[in-house]
């Protein structure tokens, strides 16, 4: 099981974690809702849960609690500009479909 986090995904992280003065990394995870069923959630982490998944990679901590973990297995997190957008983007190789408006993905 793995998270990766691209170059750019992880200057991000490390440059929020670093305005905000504490922090252990990123939490990943999945949440219901919207259209297709799930969608991701992004949150810091200041402390580590017993069952917790660590993943590390570029210098940043991703952090996954075991119920994302199924639908998140091999995802990439990346960091995007588009015209004067910008966020993260997530490749996840078990997405089945997405929502129209891109808020939401099935497995």
């Amino acid at each position: 099981m793995t998270i990766t986090v691209t170059d750019k995904a992880a200057q991000h992280v490390q440059k929020f974690l670093a305005r905000r003065g504490k922090g252990l990394g990123l939490r990943l995870g999945v949440r219901t809702t919207g259209c297709s069923g799930l969608a991701y959630k992004l949150e810091f982490v200041d402390e580590l849960a017993p069952e917790d998944a660590v993943f590390e990679c570029n210098g940043v901590k991703i952090i996954v609690d075991p119920k994302s973990l199924a639908y998140i297995d091999g995802t990439e997190l990346d960091f995007a500009r588009e015209g004067l957008n910008e966020g993260f983007r997530f490749n996840n190789p078990n997405e089945k479909d997405k929502c129209g408006c891109g808020e939401s993905f099935r497995v």
